[in-house]
Order: structure tokens, then C-alpha cells, then sequence
């Protein structure tokens, strides 16, 4: 554990890169509320959580190196991903309203939320990926299991901190972010950078 400090300010690094956990956890929260927001944030942990145990028990590079498995995961990803981007788009070119005025909270129920969050997730075998390029270098070749989980869970939890930070910033700004120009403008705004995650990983070999 001598590079956990090093690795440490690594992981902070890394949580505050935005990706598309960041702008599925903003897009929520905006239509939905803090507490669908926060509901989103817990399945995106829970499937770092996931990821971290595959990665401390071996089991993630089996995954990795099963190329089927991984290309099924992979577009099973860029589907989902496709497929809220395409949402986000069309309500922001639509320009509805009615899940706004209210919160949101009668059109996405919290496992609905936190589902949203932990497939987003678990489908990016980038992230699974990232788990297994990011965690050797900073352990020993003798590590544990113990050891190699505190690395993956610090990772699962610097990045839901930072994820509830923006729940609660996003939750903070309602008032000028109702604005049905501004609402638009993040639903697809929101909705285009998604497809443009979807279009990366289609494409990444």
C-alpha cells in the first residue's frame, strides 16, 4: 500500500474527467430531482463496485479476453447509450415540459434511476477495462485480494463523490435551469455528446 497516496491523487484526477456517467447523472437530476439523481448515482457505484470485485478476483481479464462476451457487452452499450441519447435529443427538440414542472418524479421511479445508472455502467467494457489497465500498475505482483479491492473501491467512491456533487449542484440551479431555453438546450446538448459516446465505443476496436 506505499502507492495508495500516488494513486490516490490518480483516482481524483480521473473522477473529475467527465464521461457519460457524468451527463447521464446530470440529465436525470435536471428532469428528475435530487433524489432520482442520487438514485442514479447509487447504481453507477454499485456497478464500479461490480467491476472492482471482477478486476480484484481475476475475473475481469477472463471477461476481457472473451472477445465475444466483451463485443456482446460492448454493443450492448452503445445501444443504451444510443438510446438515451436519443431521448435527450428528441425531448429537448420536442421541448416537453410536463415531467419538469413537477419534479419529474411521477415518470422515473428510483430502481428506474438507479438501473439507468448501473447499466450504463456495466455495459461500458471500458470500464471494466479501465479497472484492469489502471490497478496493476500501482500494486504489488503479491497483492491480495484485500488489498487490491481497497484500490477499486477507493476508485467506485471518488468517483460517486464526485457524481453527488454534481446532483447537488445541478439540484441547486432548478430554478434557472427550468427555463424551458435552457431545459432544451441540456436535454440536447446532453443527448449529442451521449450519441457521441455511443459512437466512440461502436467504433473502438
Amino acid at each position: 500500500m506505499s502507492t495508495y497516496p500516488t494513486f490516490l491523487l490518480f483516482a481524483v484526477l480521473l473522477a473529475l474527467a467527465p464521461g457519460p456517467d457524468t451527463f447521464i447523472t446530470l440529465r436525470v437530476t435536471v428532469a428528475g430531482g435530487r433524489q432520482r439523481g442520487l438514485w442514479t448515482v447509487a447504481g453507477i457505484i454499485a456497478a464500479n463496485v461490480v467491476l472492482g470485485v471482477l478486476a480484484a478476483t481475476g475475473l475481469g481479464a477472463v471477461i476481457r479476453n472473451a472477445h465475444t462476451v466483451f463485443d456482446v457487452l460492448r454493443w450492448f452499450g452503445v445501444v443504451y447509450l444510443a438510446w438515451l441519447g436519443l431521448q435527450a435529443v428528441w425531448a429537448g427538440l420536442r421541448g416537453d415540459g410536463d415531467g419538469w414542472k413537477s419534479g419529474g418524479g411521477t415518470r422515473l421511479a428510483p430502481h428506474a434511476a438507479m438501473r439507468q445508472g448501473f447499466v450504463s455502467t456495466f455495459t461500458n467494457p471500458k470500464a471494466l477495462a479501465f479497472y484492469l489497465a489502471v490497478l496493476p500498475p500501482f500494486v504489488s505482483s503479491d497483492a491480495g485480494f484485500a488489498e487490491l479491492m481497497a484500490y477499486a473501491l477507493t476508485l467506485a467512491v471518488l468517483g460517486g463523490i464526485y457524481l453527488v456533487s454534481i446532483t447537488l449542484v445541478a439540484h441547486g440551479a432548478m430554478t434557472f435551469i427550468r427555463q424551458e431555453r435552457v431545459r432544451r438546450g441540456i436535454d440536447a446538448g446532453v443527448g449529442v455528446i451521449m450519441l457521441g459516446f455511443a459512437g466512440a465505443l461502436a467504433l473502438d476496436s
